[in-house]
Protein backbone atom coordinates (compact mmCIF):
# COMPACT_ATOMS: atom_id res chain seq x y z
CA UNK A 1 0.00 0.00 0.00
CA UNK A 2 2.94 2.18 0.85
CA UNK A 3 4.69 1.47 -2.16
CA UNK A 4 1.54 2.31 -4.36
CA UNK A 5 1.22 5.68 -2.84
CA UNK A 6 4.73 6.74 -3.47
CA UNK A 7 4.59 5.12 -7.10
CA UNK A 8 1.78 7.51 -7.67
CA UNK A 9 2.95 10.20 -6.24
CA UNK A 10 6.07 9.64 -8.97
CA UNK A 11 3.76 9.57 -11.16
CA UNK A 12 1.78 12.97 -10.19
CA UNK A 13 5.29 14.66 -10.09
CA UNK A 14 6.67 13.07 -13.57
CA UNK A 15 2.94 14.02 -15.44
CA UNK A 16 3.12 17.93 -14.00
CA UNK A 17 7.11 18.25 -14.77
CA UNK A 18 6.03 17.04 -19.09
CA UNK A 19 3.14 19.06 -18.55
CA UNK A 20 5.78 21.87 -18.04
CA UNK A 21 7.26 21.27 -20.96
CA UNK A 22 4.79 21.55 -23.34
CA UNK A 23 4.73 24.52 -25.44
CA UNK A 24 2.90 27.56 -23.83
CA UNK A 25 0.38 27.66 -27.18
CA UNK A 26 -0.94 23.61 -26.41
CA UNK A 27 -1.47 24.27 -22.63
CA UNK A 28 -4.87 24.76 -21.70
CA UNK A 29 -6.00 27.69 -20.68
CA UNK A 30 -6.62 28.22 -17.43
CA UNK A 31 -9.83 28.18 -15.72
CA UNK A 32 -11.59 31.45 -15.01
CA UNK A 33 -12.65 32.06 -11.66
CA UNK A 34 -15.69 33.89 -10.72
CA UNK A 35 -14.31 36.89 -8.51
CA UNK A 36 -13.36 35.59 -4.78
CA UNK A 37 -16.19 36.29 -1.89
CA UNK A 38 -14.60 39.45 -0.02
CA UNK A 39 -12.02 37.88 2.88
CA UNK A 40 -12.87 37.84 6.43
CA UNK A 41 -11.09 40.37 8.84
CA UNK A 42 -10.31 37.29 11.14
CA UNK A 43 -10.31 33.47 10.08
CA UNK A 44 -13.26 31.94 12.27
CA UNK A 45 -10.33 29.69 14.25
CA UNK A 46 -8.94 33.23 15.22
CA UNK A 47 -12.74 34.46 15.94
CA UNK A 48 -13.63 31.10 17.62
CA UNK A 49 -10.31 32.27 20.06
CA UNK A 50 -11.40 35.91 20.57
CA UNK A 51 -14.99 34.78 21.95
CA UNK A 52 -14.50 32.05 24.12
CA UNK A 53 -11.37 33.60 25.82
CA UNK A 54 -13.32 36.52 26.15
CA UNK A 55 -16.85 35.04 27.65
CA UNK A 56 -13.88 32.61 29.48
CA UNK A 57 -12.75 35.56 30.93
CA UNK A 58 -15.70 37.19 31.80
CA UNK A 59 -16.93 33.68 33.55
CA UNK A 60 -13.61 33.62 35.84
CA UNK A 61 -14.27 37.52 36.86
CA UNK A 62 -17.74 36.59 37.91
CA UNK A 63 -16.70 33.15 39.60
CA UNK A 64 -14.32 35.54 41.28
CA UNK A 65 -15.84 38.39 41.78
CA UNK A 66 -12.52 40.50 40.43
CA UNK A 67 -12.80 41.85 36.91
CA UNK A 68 -9.16 43.15 37.42
CA UNK A 69 -8.15 40.89 34.37
CA UNK A 70 -11.31 41.03 32.19
CA UNK A 71 -10.26 45.12 32.25
CA UNK A 72 -6.62 44.47 32.16
CA UNK A 73 -6.63 42.31 29.00
CA UNK A 74 -9.25 45.21 26.80
CA UNK A 75 -8.49 47.56 24.81
CA UNK A 76 -6.93 50.89 26.02
CA UNK A 77 -9.86 53.43 25.85
CA UNK A 78 -11.77 50.16 27.29
CA UNK A 79 -9.91 50.44 30.65
CA UNK A 80 -10.13 53.95 30.18
CA UNK A 81 -14.03 54.04 30.79
CA UNK A 82 -14.55 51.07 32.86
CA UNK A 83 -13.10 50.84 36.31
CA UNK A 84 -12.88 46.81 37.88
CA UNK A 85 -15.73 47.91 40.06
CA UNK A 86 -18.25 49.42 36.95
CA UNK A 87 -17.54 46.18 35.48
CA UNK A 88 -18.74 44.25 38.31
CA UNK A 89 -21.78 46.42 38.68
CA UNK A 90 -23.03 45.66 35.15
CA UNK A 91 -22.07 42.06 35.37
CA UNK A 92 -23.88 41.66 38.86
CA UNK A 93 -26.82 40.18 37.31
CA UNK A 94 -24.97 36.75 36.01
CA UNK A 95 -22.47 36.73 39.05
CA UNK A 96 -25.55 36.60 41.66
CA UNK A 97 -27.54 34.36 39.46
CA UNK A 98 -24.01 32.03 39.44
CA UNK A 99 -24.47 31.48 35.80
CA UNK A 100 -21.62 29.41 34.85
CA UNK A 101 -20.70 29.95 30.88
CA UNK A 102 -18.04 26.65 31.22
CA UNK A 103 -19.93 25.14 27.70
CA UNK A 104 -18.71 28.57 26.22
CA UNK A 105 -15.00 25.86 26.14
CA UNK A 106 -16.79 23.11 24.35
CA UNK A 107 -19.62 24.25 22.90
CA UNK A 108 -19.89 25.66 19.13
CA UNK A 109 -21.01 28.87 18.86
CA UNK A 110 -23.52 30.50 15.89
CA UNK A 111 -22.42 33.61 14.59
CA UNK A 112 -25.58 35.66 13.54
CA UNK A 113 -23.28 37.66 11.48
CA UNK A 114 -20.41 37.44 9.59
CA UNK A 115 -17.55 38.78 11.25
CA UNK A 116 -17.04 42.21 9.86
CA UNK A 117 -14.69 45.61 10.52
CA UNK A 118 -16.67 48.32 10.88
CA UNK A 119 -15.85 51.89 9.39
CA UNK A 120 -14.12 52.88 13.19
CA UNK A 121 -11.75 49.83 12.19
CA UNK A 122 -13.69 47.85 15.08
CA UNK A 123 -14.16 43.99 15.11
CA UNK A 124 -17.99 42.93 15.70
CA UNK A 125 -18.46 38.91 16.50
CA UNK A 126 -21.93 38.50 17.13
CA UNK A 127 -23.72 35.13 17.79
CA UNK A 128 -24.79 32.73 20.38
CA UNK A 129 -24.27 29.24 22.06
CA UNK A 130 -27.29 27.29 21.74
CA UNK A 131 -27.04 25.95 25.76
CA UNK A 132 -29.96 24.54 27.62
CA UNK A 133 -31.86 25.66 29.27
CA UNK A 134 -30.32 28.91 28.90
CA UNK A 135 -28.41 29.79 25.62
CA UNK A 136 -25.95 32.30 25.49
CA UNK A 137 -26.05 35.64 23.23
CA UNK A 138 -22.88 37.36 22.66
CA UNK A 139 -22.22 41.03 20.86
CA UNK A 140 -18.75 41.65 21.20
CA UNK A 141 -16.29 44.58 19.75
CA UNK A 142 -12.30 44.51 19.39
CA UNK A 143 -10.02 46.89 18.19
CA UNK A 144 -6.61 46.46 16.73
CA UNK A 145 -4.28 47.66 19.21
CA UNK A 146 -0.33 46.74 18.21
CA UNK A 147 -1.40 44.23 16.04
CA UNK A 148 -3.78 42.17 18.50
CA UNK A 149 -7.59 42.62 18.84
CA UNK A 150 -8.70 43.77 22.37
CA UNK A 151 -11.99 44.10 23.95
CA UNK A 152 -13.92 47.46 23.34
CA UNK A 153 -17.22 46.26 24.22
CA UNK A 154 -19.08 43.62 25.62
CA UNK A 155 -22.83 42.32 25.52
CA UNK A 156 -23.97 38.95 27.17
CA UNK A 157 -27.39 37.90 27.44
CA UNK A 158 -28.61 34.33 28.82
CA UNK A 159 -32.71 33.88 27.60
CA UNK A 160 -34.28 30.80 27.13
CA UNK A 161 -32.70 28.20 24.40
CA UNK A 162 -35.24 28.31 21.39
CA UNK A 163 -34.07 26.70 18.42
CA UNK A 164 -33.62 29.71 16.12
CA UNK A 165 -32.14 32.52 17.89
CA UNK A 166 -34.62 35.29 17.90
CA UNK A 167 -33.62 38.98 18.89
CA UNK A 168 -32.93 39.25 23.04
CA UNK A 169 -32.63 41.61 24.98
CA UNK A 170 -28.92 41.99 26.32
CA UNK A 171 -28.93 41.72 29.73
CA UNK A 172 -25.66 43.19 30.48
CA UNK A 173 -23.93 45.69 27.86
CA UNK A 174 -20.77 47.34 28.75
CA UNK A 175 -20.23 49.66 25.30
CA UNK A 176 -17.25 51.63 24.49
CA UNK A 177 -18.00 53.98 27.64
CA UNK A 178 -19.68 53.12 30.86
CA UNK A 179 -23.20 51.93 31.25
Amino acid sequence: MRLRGRALIALLLLLSCAADKVPAQQKPAAPTVAPATPALPVTLEQALYLIRSTLLTLNDANRSGNYSVLRDLAAPSFQAKNTAADLAQNFADLRHRNFDMFSVALAAPQLTKVPEVDGNGMLRLSGFFPTRPLQIDFDLLFQNTSGQWRLFGISVATPPFVAQSGAAKPATAVPHGKK
